[in-house]
Formats: C-alpha cells, structure tokens, sequence
C-alpha cells in the first residue's frame, strides 16, 4: 500500500515493528490467548524497539512521534490479530498521557521512565459498575484527610487493571458534575485496593478487572492537575484514544481480508478455488473498499490533526468507520472460511470475538454519533 503521508523514517520503523510483531507476538497469540495473559516480558521487549515510548517525553524516555508514526505502530501490532495482547500492551497510551501532561514534576520523573522502559504497567480507570461513558457522574469518592485523599469505589472493565502497578484514577472529590471530578494516581500495591478478573467474549490476553477501592489512602502529591481539573484531562486523552483504536480496527480488517483472500485462493470447491467463484470475489472486493475508505480516512484525519486542527465529530465517525468496518470483514472472513471459520485458532475468529469490545470501548457508536453531532451544531 502507497500513502504520501508516510516518509522513510516511518517506512523504516515499519519494518523495525513487523520485525518484532513476527518474531514475539504472532507465533504465540493463540498461546496467550487460550492462557488469558502473556508474559510481562513482552513489556520490555517492546520498550527495546520503543514502542513504548512513542509520542512521550524524551527527558522520561520517551520518543517523539507524529500521528503516523501511531498509526504504523497500531496498524502493525495488529498484523498478528490478536487485540487483547495490543490493548494491555498499550494500556499506558491512555493510563500515562494524563501523566506526562498533568502531575506534579517529581511524580512524572519516577513513574513514566518506569512505565516507558516496560518495568512498570500503567493503566487507566474511569468507567464504573453502574455509570459507564458517564464520567461527569461518577460516584467514586476522595476526601481529603490531611496530607493524603481516602479513596472509596469502585472501577471496572478496566484493562490492564489485574496487574498494572500505576492506576490513573477518576475521582469525586468535589459535588455533582464535571466540576468535581479530579485525577488521582494511585499505586497498585496501596493497601485497600483489590480486584476481581472478568472473563470476557474476546481479548482473552488481556488482563481485564473490577478495582475495588475500601478506604484507600492516597498521597496529596498523587493529585493529577488540580482538584476539579480531571474531567478537563480525560476529554484531553479521548481524541488519541479514537484514532489509536480506529487504525487498529482498521487493520484488523485487512487481516480478516487478507486471510480471506488467501484461503479462496487455496481451498477448493465444486472443482475449482474459492476464489474462482464470483459469490466471493464479490465479497472480497466488498472488504477491499472498506478497508481502502477506512484508511483514507484515517490518514486525512491524522494530517489535519498533524496542521493543528481539533475535528472531534469527524474523529468520532472516524471511530464508527473502522469498527463498522471490522464488523464486516470479520464476518464475511467467517464466511469464506466457512466451518474452518468457527474453529479457535485462525485470526478471523478471534477478530470476529473481538468486534463488539471496539464498538463499545472508548464511546460506544451511539455517543460517538451524539458527539458528531453536537458538534455539527445540531
């Protein structure tokens, strides 16, 4: 695939990732996933190549990086179409940024090497049990009680959240509303925090929990920003996370239709290959044009992001696109397999798993569309 939006450096680290994607993550994905974890090894792997440390502050290690260069490092971790290992991997693109942008000098100098060399897990928790999306409702507390904040709630679906050792965590500290919500870092080993693993539908590698908070006591200079601020910093990590997740999506439908193509090309079937069949021909070419408009899309959206520009409703379609179109390489990629389809193994099926988790994370379509269309104006 040719793009003008990608230069020779962002060609090279595309090869530095399928590299790295081929030799420490595709033979093992089916392994991981069945086991429900991989091994905390991978983070530092990772660092080596500095993935991890992409669009960070070099002065923690961190790499600087334009939005293309996100977009290889999504697009190729997905090659080996296994999205559970690339959202706990990646659990710190969106636990951190609040990090890196908002604490306190002497908090980011001791977290953030630590979570871009791959030692440290980092992670973020918003949604709750019974609030979802709703962030500007959330009912986790934080009192002050001098030099610290006690912190009482609880968190789920929170990736990562089994064994991540920093938790990026949305509390009330003040009233109703988005003005009293605030940002707290809070350690994984601080006493009166537990967790309870979920069993999921699919990204089975990735760690996924409820965080239950009893009293958890929580140092002042955790604070994130300022009390009442954190509202304001989650907003501010929503657009990255939405491109992030639609160039994977992206991707993962062009797997589905990679696959695809290459078993119509093989397997036989009134005396001829699949792909000699117009039926499916027909369905291929279907999967191509979505995923070429899901890409051209993304690119554009990237670049205008690269010149400055702010286009949330576009980014939020964007969203929609991608998932919209995973949705339907995935299954017509079941399809063309047919009963070898339905079997665990290949990536369409775990793809096909995996579907519902990016329409729903991140804003489910229906928010997505809300938001697009506050702001048309409508």
């Amino acid at each position: 695939m040719t793009s003008p939006f990608y230069t020779a450096e962002h060609n090279a680290f595309r090869d530095v990732m399928r590299r790295f994607v081929e030799k420490e993550i595709e033979p093992f994905a089916h392994e991981w996933d069945e086991a429900g974890e991989f091994p905390r090894a991978l983070y530092r792997k990772a660092a080596g190549i500095g993935l991890l440390g992409l669009g960070f502050p070099e002065e923690y290690g961190g790499i600087a990086a334009d939005q293309f260069m996100k977009i290889v490092a999504s697009q190729e971790l997905a090659r080996a179409g296994a999205g559970g290992i690339s959202a706990s991997l990646m659990s710190h693109t969106i636990g951190s940024p609040p990090i890196a942008r908002a604490a306190r000098p002497e908090v980011r100098a001791r977290v953030l090497p630590q979570v871009l060399s791959g030692e440290k897990i980092s992670a973020l928790a918003i949604t709750e049990p019974g609030g979802g999306s709703d962030v500007a409702n959330l009912r986790t507390k934080a009192r002050r009680d001098d030099d610290h904040y006690v912190v009482s709630g609880e968190k789920t679906f929170i990736t990562s959240g089994m064994r991540a050792d920093y938790l990026t965590v949305a509390v009330r500290t003040g009233g109703e509303g988005a003005g009293g919500v605030s940002l707290l870092l809070i350690e994984g080993d601080t006493p009166g925090l537990s967790r309870t693993k979920l069993k999921k539908m699919g990204w089975w590698a990735s760690d996924t929990a409820t965080l239950h908070f009893d009293e958890c006591r929580v140092p002042v200079e955790n604070l994130i920003g300022e009390e009442g601020q954190g509202f304001k910093i989650i907003m501010q990590n929503f657009n990255s996370e939405r491109m992030g997740m639609a160039a994977g999506c992206t991707a993962f439908a062009r797997v589905c239709l990679d696959e695809a193509i290459a078993y119509a090309r093989e397997r036989k079937t009134f005396g001829k290959p699949l792909a000699q069949h117009q039926v499916i021909r027909h369905k291929i070419v279907d999967m191509a044009q979505k995923v070429a408009a899901s890409q051209a899309m993304l690119e554009l959206l990237a670049w205008r992001l690269e010149q400055g520009e702010s286009p949330v409703a576009e980014i939020c379609m964007m969203k929609n696109q991608a998932t919209q179109t995973m949705a339907f390489c995935a299954s017509e990629a079941v399809q063309i397999f047919g009963g070898a389809g339905f079997m665990r193994g290949i990536k369409a099926e775990r793809i096909y798993r995996e579907v519902k988790v990016n329409a729903i994370g991140g804003g489910t379509e229906e928010i997505m569309k809300d938001l697009a269309s506050r702001q048309m104006g409508l």
